[in-house]
């Protein structure tokens, strides 16, 4: 197959509150979209959040960077191999948000000109015919109280039987919030917790213990973690996994925290690409670190993507962090896929372009 159109669409999708993360607050979330076609009529898309603090891009920039650096490229690639285009795409350094965007639309596009679901198509959960994917929700951070009332609503709506705490707002806020959130959801929901690097290396040994005292099975991002002796020490120190996050970039981070004792690394097919994540995931599993699917802030559409990644999980240690959608109030696909005992089925489609609501993308142009 051989590159014949591609369009490429920016649009923001409005939150029922404004959220909280560890650098910006927010109303609503900018995404781009990327649709590719291929010369034999098959179509492929794939869309990403833009974050400057998150991948380093604007949609202005991402949308300029495509069009300049890489749909010149992926005009003389063969499409029928995304891994082969990753490669390619790869010699360009850097601009990992647009390889991301590309490479997930190839996959898609992939599946699509196959007849059968990406998540089919690697064999997830032994192909059953049909696949539920256990996940999680994130409580973004607000007073231990708002918290809790958060958590307690999502776990009676969805099911949800792990919830990610979003630390990060002192150590003795994070442990109230810990403890009111217990109080709330009872013995039957873990918690782990994620601090997006607020402390100091100094701070961080005392803080893991802490969230582990407070009843976290695991803790990420202590502090900004480096593949090094300090990272190793760190975690032995730790009586719980630290989940890498932020730190590990490339698969070739992953191969360093690896080294030094990662016991749980964060794969986002939303940051990283299909490709890189499945090689990430290859990874870990061999050297014994698990790999746990991580938040991107990801719409309906960039969720299903992950999800299908999620899928060829044999024994995740952690349920799929994929389930951002349900903090929107606008989407633009037809299918909003519904949280039941805390899973997600899997729509079966050959490609994730057939759930767009491509009026609704228009609508929401930015």
């Amino acid at each position: 197959m051989r590159l014949a159109e591609h369009s490429l669409y920016c649009y923001r999708l409005r939150y029922e509150r404004p959220v909280r993360w560890s650098d910006i607050v927010e109303e609503a979330a900018p995404f781009v979209l990327l649709r590719l076609q291929s010369d034999t009529g098959f179509a492929g898309v794939a869309e990403i959040t833009v974050k400057p603090t998150w991948c380093g891009v604007t949609a202005r920039s991402l949308v300029t960077t495509i069009e300049e650096i890489f749909l010149p490229l992926l005009r003389t690639a063969d499409l029928d191999d995304p891994v082969k285009v990753r490669a390619l795409l790869d010699r360009i350094p850097e601009n990992q948000a647009a390889k991301t965007l590309i490479d997930n639309a190839c996959w898609d596009l992939h599946a699509a000109s196959l007849g059968g679901s990406v998540w089919r198509l690697w064999g997830g959960a032994a192909n059953r015919v049909e696949l539920r994917v256990e996940v999680s929700w994130a409580l973004t951070r607000q007073a231990p109280q708002a918290m809790a009332a958060e958590a307690a609503a999502m776990v009676a709506r969805h099911g949800f039987r792990t919830l990610k705490v979003k630390g990060g707002q002192g150590l003795e806020v994070d442990v109230a919030g810990m403890r009111e959130i217990r109080s709330a959801v009872g013995d039957g929901v873990r918690l782990y917790v994620d601090a997006n690097g607020a402390y100091s290396a100094d701070q961080a040994a005392e803080y893991s213990r802490a969230m582990a005292d407070a009843g976290a099975v695991m803790v990420e991002d202590p502090c900004a973690l480096v593949p090094d002796a300090g990272f190793r020490k760190l975690q032995q120190s730790c009586p719980v996994p630290l989940l890498v996050d932020f730190g590990c970039t490339s698969l070739r981070d992953a191969a360093l925290f690896i080294e030094q004792g990662a016991r749980a690394l964060s794969i986002k097919p939303g940051r990283f690409g299909l490709s890189t994540a499945l090689a990430m995931q290859k990874l870990a599993l061999q050297s014994g670190c698990a790999p746990v699917v991580g938040l991107m802030g990801e719409s309906v559409l960039g969720t299903l993507a992950g999800l299908q990644f999620a899928a060829t999980l044999p024994h995740p240690i952690l349920p799929a962090e994929l389930t951002w959608y349900l903090a929107m109030t606008e989407q633009i696909t037809t299918l909003t896929p519904k949280i039941v005992d805390g899973c997600v089925e899997l729509p079966e489609c050959t490609s994730l372009g057939a759930l767009i609501d491509w009026r609704a993308v228009e609508r929401l142009a930015a």
